[in-house]
């Protein structure tokens, strides 16, 4: 990421920054706007002046890696491109952010926090799920393109997805097993590819 140049956009980095540290250290709860400013060193209006709210200040931060890992890249479908190439390329990047450290203890802290709130762990899903519609609109297209087998392409992407997320995210975050390393993610990519071609493919 290039560093920023505005005076604004440094505040910024540099809130994000400290709250990332501050939330992996402490937890949600434990974490207040007054302590993410200390350590940013900024007031904590300027924090709230970024971000509204800790939820919001949270969720921004989930978002930020997202976007840092390419997970979505630009999912566009290009017709003269195999399916097997395209769907390797976003299993790839999908695979990159759920093997990074700092995304997945941010979602430990995400899971914690929103287990006795709903309404937060509704926000959250929804806001990440915004994230995925990329896949969705690129299965569509693909079907549309006689690629792939007719079928519901949101749950298509939901069980694509939920094939990686079994084993490289979900015993992460909540069993505390290490991240995969180089060889196992690969070995989970191309079962997952194949699985899911086996059965769409045309």
């Amino acid at each position: 990421m290039t560093a920023p140049v505005r005076l604004t956009d440094r505040k910024r980095l540099a809130i994000l920054e400290a709250a990332i540290a501050e939330f992996r250290q402490h937890g949600f709860e434990a974490t207040s706007m007054d302590k993410i400013a200390a350590t940013a060193l900024v007031s904590k209006r300027t924090v709230y002046n970024h971000f509204a709210s800790k939820d919001e200040l949270f969720a921004a931060i989930l978002m930020e890696l997202w976007d840092s890992s390419a997970a979505q890249g630009d999912l566009n479908y290009q017709s003269e491109r195999t399916v097997r190439a395209q769907l390797s390329d976003y299993l790839q990047r999908k695979m990159r952010l759920l093997c990074d450290p700092n995304f997945i203890d941010l979602a430990r802290v995400a899971v914690a926090a929103t287990i006795h709130n709903p309404e937060r762990a509704r926000e959250m899903v929804a806001r990440l799920s915004q994230r995925e519609e990329g896949i969705a609109a690129w299965m569509k297209a693909a079907q549309a393109d006689g690629k792939l087998k007719p079928g519901d392409p949101v749950l298509l992407s939901d069980l694509l997805q939920g094939q990686l997320k079994a084993v490289a995210f979900w015993p992460q975050v909540a069993m505390g097993q290490p991240l995969l390393n180089l060889q196992q993610q690969q070995k989970v990519l191309e079962l997952t590819l194949e699985m899911f071609l086996l059965l769409n493919e045309r």
